[in-house]
């Protein structure tokens, strides 16, 4: 048994490395011992795994299919000592983390040194893309992602529920005034995401009925923070997502528009794990401390952030 288990590590370690010399380098055999060792796995399984040619190596159906079992396996081992063994100890290790750079820039980057404080023996690796990720494939614990994946395979944890905001610059509503209704948008300049479908269809509740406009304006953008920068220096109207857009709000840079007809739409920021991997107390205490800070944190606690809303219409409309 141990000695099929070190096969499986080690052709793991060939699969995800590309190559006998990586893999040996990573598990401290030459080369040489570790062909051998895919060689004599093959002949134990009776079926070959790997393809090999001079420049190559690229796995067979059945070699996908065996390191999909391997992860598996392997990962739950992990997980099963990792949990014995720091059962009286603090959660240690190292954290493939993925999301994208809104989240790492207004999420995770003011919550993680907090983090760091509390479990000094966790490191951490961000892959911080627009990109949707592989996350078996690419080695990745943990993602941050808005809406689950379905029938991914994958474990969810829910983090947090968000709300999206609509505002403007006091410079942009000085010069072409405030909308007054949801309607009065289609007549205003409206920064909006791109390629995110229906991030210019923006809803509002009118007569207790959900409608929405069609915005436009003269920027789309992949990137939030883009938008957002755009919005402060009075580049026209923007909705996007309270965590985003609370600060400025609180430093009067923005001010929120059509409260009253805002639609109470949410949408859920989780955390997906491979399988396995959501039991080891590393990943443990990470989402967890997620969950506690942004879910209720000082910097995204609700009440706090209501009071701010509230604050800063009743200073704009000098009520």
């Amino acid at each position: 048994m141990a000695s099929s288990l070190s096969d499986m590590a080690v052709f793991q370690r060939v699969a995800e490395r590309g190559s006998f010399a990586g893999a040996a380098e990573d598990v401290g055999l030459s080369s040489s011992a570790v062909a051998k060792l895919i060689t004599r796995l093959e002949e134990r399984l009776d079926v070959r795994l790997i393809n090999r040619t001079t420049r190559h190596l690229a796995l067979t159906a059945e070699g996908e299919l065996y390191l999909d079992r391997v992860r598996e396996i392997l990962g739950a081992i992990e997980a099963a000592e990792s949990e014995i063994a720091t059962a009286r100890a603090s959660p240690r290790g190292h954290l493939r983390v993925h999301t994208f750079p809104v989240i790492a820039s207004h999420e995770l980057a003011p919550a993680l040194p907090d983090f760091l404080a509390h479990y000094p023996h966790i490191t951490f690796d961000f892959m911080v893309t627009n990109r949707s990720v592989d996350l078996v494939g690419e080695n990745v614990d943990v993602s941050l992602r808005i809406g689950p994946l379905e029938g991914s395979g994958l474990i969810s944890r829910k983090i947090v529920d968000l709300t999206r905001i609509v505002c403007a610059s006091p410079s942009y509503l000085a010069r072409h005034g405030w909308p007054a209704e949801p309607a009065d948008l289609v007549r205003h300049a409206c920064l909006t995401l791109s390629r995110n479908p229906g991030s210019a269809s923006w809803p509002f509740r009118v007569n207790g009925k959900l409608t929405r406009i069609e915005v436009k304006g003269p920027v789309s953008a992949d990137s939030a923070d883009v938008l957002l920068q755009l919005a402060i220096g009075g580049a026209g109207i923007l909705r996007l997502s309270e965590h985003v857009v609370a600060r400025s709000i609180h430093e009067r840079l923005l001010q929120p528009l059509l409260q009253d007809a805002q639609d109470p739409e949410t949408y859920t920021l989780y955390a997906l794990m491979p399988p396995g991997r959501h039991q080891t107390p590393k990943v443990k205490a990470f989402i967890d401390f997620l969950v506690e800070r942004l879910g209720a944190g000082p910097w995204r606690e609700r009440q706090t952030q209501n009071q701010i809303l509230t604050g800063a219409i009743l200073g704009a409309t000098g009520k």
